[in-house]
């Protein structure tokens, strides 16, 4: 459930954000979620602090020096915030679906604040699309629904995501949050759905996911399919949960730098704000 304190706090969180976000670069920045068209104006050297994605390195080969591409700005940039909401998010306190949704309202808040569009979906078996609009009754009605859906079903990311493909502009920044708690596979397929646009994955964790604070003989439930697993939990077992755990958000992180995403994990018990600023610092 998104509160009202969380909502209040968003305003004084745009400013504070800001501020420590635009205090990494020199100048300013007209907007947070900083982005090029797709033509080339001009060359300049490269200074600290600039994008080295940016750097050409046709003109490095020939003369020995950096430079970096300068665009053409495109407008309409349009934010576009992914959520899953199958049944594997409703766990820990805030669940992780109630913590993503937070996240998902800020960048929606921020987006708003840039007057860029944002656009925003939930998915789990199906996929929920609202269209693009500004405004501040947008991102009313977003919570609004966020706040009264129910959280059930399993996760069809590549499905989802190759339905969602046909909602994407020719500037566009996609947030996608989820605990990712499944097949790298289906990870893989699915952001090769989103095309080449700046793509932001964020998986959620509850801290006794990542460190599975239980011993001795348990019931363990599947939320999604609600399988029950009577086993016991020893120490052996838990070091090898929480490797494999370390190793799988690895490949997803490997994966997305060879797409050229981007992977952030943030635990639900951290602070809302605290894990804004760890992704949009980075």
């Amino acid at each position: 459930m998104i509160e009202a304190d969380f909502l209040s706090g968003l305003s004084r969180f745009n400013l504070a954000v800001r501020k420590r976000v635009t205090s990494k670069y020199t100048g300013t920045r007209s907007s947070l979620f900083k982005g090029q068209g797709s033509t080339v104006k001009d060359y300049r050297i490269y200074a600290p602090g600039d994008d080295f994605r940016l750097i050409d390195w046709k003109i490095y080969a020939r003369t020995d020096e950096l430079h970096i591409k300068q665009f053409d700005e495109e407008r309409n940039l349009t934010i576009h915030v992914i959520l899953d909401s199958s049944a594997s998010m409703n766990y820990g306190k805030p669940s992780k679906f109630d913590y993503g949704a937070m996240l998902g309202v800020g960048f929606a808040y921020l987006a708003l604040k840039d007057n860029e569009r944002f656009q925003f979906a939930t998915y789990a078996e199906n996929l929920e699309v609202f269209q693009p609009k500004r405004g501040m009754k947008h991102l009313a009605t977003m919570v609004d629904y966020l706040n009264q859906r129910k959280i059930n079903g399993d996760t069809k990311f590549n499905l989802s995501m190759k339905k969602y493909k046909k909602y994407l502009g020719t500037r566009a920044m996609i947030v996608v949050i989820s605990d990712f708690l499944y097949d790298l596979e289906e990870i893989r397929e699915g952001l090769l759905m989103l095309g080449h646009n700046d793509i932001k994955l964020v998986q959620v964790l509850d801290s006794t996911e990542r460190h599975l604070d239980i011993r001795g003989d348990v019931k363990l439930r599947d939320m999604e399919s609600d399988r029950v697993l009577k086993t016991y939990v020893s120490r052996r077992m838990k070091m090898n949960y929480e490797d494999r755990l370390d190793h799988h958000a690895a490949h997803i992180d490997r994966l997305c730098q060879s797409l050229g995403a981007e992977f952030y994990q943030v635990d639900s018990s951290m602070p809302i704000f605290d894990s804004f600023f760890e992704i949009l610092q980075s």
